[in-house]
């Protein structure tokens, strides 16, 4: 599994396992309504020891309060999944990723703050 995904997973809630597909004579069903959005920001918070951490603004930090470790190795795959080669483990590299997993999750369906975003 991805480090990405593991992230999302941690706040999105794991994926439901396919339901088996219905016998040819059985009632059609309506079709499952999307999930809702998830408030990344007010998961994160409720998350235990989210109050000591900088989730907000450190990448490193958010790994933690997930349970990712937050080394350098893990924060260049995860750079790499998310399109950016050149991670070099600056200041301003983790600033940029920490703003690429926050936009990556909005992408996949997570109601992120835009002050996280700018």
């Amino acid at each position: 599994m991805s480090i990405f995904s593991s992230i999302k997973n941690a706040i999105f809630g794991k994926p439901a396992e396919a339901a088996p597909a219905p016998e040819a004579s059985a009632i059609p069903m309506a079709e499952a309504a999307p999930a809702a959005p998830v408030d990344v920001a007010a998961v994160l918070g409720a998350m235990p020891g989210a109050d000591g951490l900088n989730w907000q603004g450190s990448v490193v930090d958010l790994m933690k309060l997930v349970g990712i470790d937050a080394s350098y190795d893990n924060r260049k795959a995860l750079a790499h999944e998310l399109g950016n080669a050149d991670y070099s483990g600056s200041a301003e590299d983790n600033i940029a990723l920490q703003k690429q997993v926050l936009q990556a999750l909005a992408d996949n369906g997570g109601m992120v703050p835009a002050e996280l975003l700018d």
